[in-house]
């Protein structure tokens, strides 16, 4: 999707309660990857997390709050997003995280430890006379953070066959098959005891899933068969060097388009966990970690050009910018631009 002047954007997500804008379009320099501010909406409390509908000219946010919604916008016009309808409930509280797949619209609700399940109608907005929810069940080691299940990411196939979700409290991801009836559950398969994985992210060869361990500092790579939907743990990475002190929370983690890289987001230490996913992916090392250029990144995306990181820091107010080295991966800070309490940013 092109902006009036011919180039790429990207879409910055932030919380209004934190004294973010809420929804920010800004535009992709192609040589440099700095980005310039085009519009910005607060039509929708705590967008904390966005999507792209691919090829549609749709964005969807969730509504980060107790009354948990998700919302669409057209950003086919270029500049500020317009919201396409009032936000529809996904039945669940705070939505942390989205997919869109297969016709219809999945959130993870971190608050109520459920996915969310809604249609898209002819207009491309969700449709809650369709709604489906489901509810997870257990709990994990942290009697503090896993007393119960806390839902906080959906991810979708490249072939749109499974979602898996993500839950940090039941320490375990579960295996979806999509169909005309929205996902079908067909297995759970439990993580590594008190990791409380966080996030997931595919290789781009098809073969491996990445899930990252927001409680034990790490990543856990899973064998991963796209024709049965097994997801199989075979072994952990760390995100912080040997010795690191002090707490940490890793948040996001992103793979290069060419399944070289990864990198992982440490709020606490305030890092890049830079990954090699050297020969078929399945050993990840830790390379290198460096700074991420300010305070609690809650975010992480390499741009469409595969040549850029950009990283949402949280508490600092900005997002930063960063050249990849093509060769190691490693990221060196290029600039920033400063907006908010940022959580999320995508890019067309």
């Amino acid at each position: 999707m092109a902006d009036s002047g011919g180039g790429r954007r990207a879409y910055i997500g932030s919380f209004t309660s934190e004294g973010g804008a809420g929804l920010t379009a800004a535009a992709v320099d192609p040589v440099s990857g700095a980005l310039t501010v085009l519009g910005r909406t607060g039509a929708v409390p705590d967008p904390s997390f966005l999507a792209l509908a691919p090829g549609s000219g749709i964005l969807y946010a969730v509504s980060e709050t107790p009354d948990g919604a998700v919302a669409a916008f057209s950003v086919a016009e270029g500049g500020t997003p317009r919201l396409l309808a009032e936000p529809v409930p996904v039945g669940g509280d705070a939505p942390t995280h989205l997919a869109v797949a297969a016709g219809y619209v999945f959130t993870a609700n971190y608050g109520s430890g459920s996915v969310s399940v809604l249609p898209l109608g002819p207009d491309a907005v969700p449709d809650a006379g369709g709604r489906g929810v489901r509810g997870h069940r257990g709990s994990g080691p942290d009697p503090e953070r896993q007393a119960g299940p806390h839902a906080h990411c959906v991810v979708a196939d490249a072939g749109w066959r499974w979602l898996l979700t993500v839950d940090l409290g039941t320490e375990s991801v579960r295996v979806c098959r999509l169909d005309h009836s929205g996902a079908v559950p067909r297995h759970e398969v439990p993580m590594p005891a008190g990791t409380g994985p966080r996030h997931l992210a595919f290789h781009p060869g098809g073969d491996w899933a990445y899930v990252v361990n927001e409680l034990e500092s790490s990543v856990t790579a899973c064998h991963w068969d796209d024709d049965t939907g097994a997801l199989e743990p075979v072994g952990r990475t760390p995100t912080r060097p040997p010795g690191a002190r002090g707490d940490n929370f890793p948040s996001a983690l992103a793979v290069s388009a060419d399944g070289r890289h990864a990198w992982v987001a440490n709020r606490g230490d305030d890092t890049i966990a830079v990954l090699s996913l050297a020969g078929d992916g399945g050993k990840p090392e830790l390379l290198t970690t460096v700074s991420c250029g300010g305070h609690w990144p809650r975010d992480l995306a390499v741009d469409t050009a595969g040549r850029h990181l950009h990283v949402a820091n949280q508490r600092s107010g900005d997002v930063a910018r960063f050249d990849l080295d093509p060769a190691t991966g490693v990221p060196h800070q290029g600039g920033s631009l400063s907006v908010a309490a940022p959580s999320c940013v995508v890019f067309d």
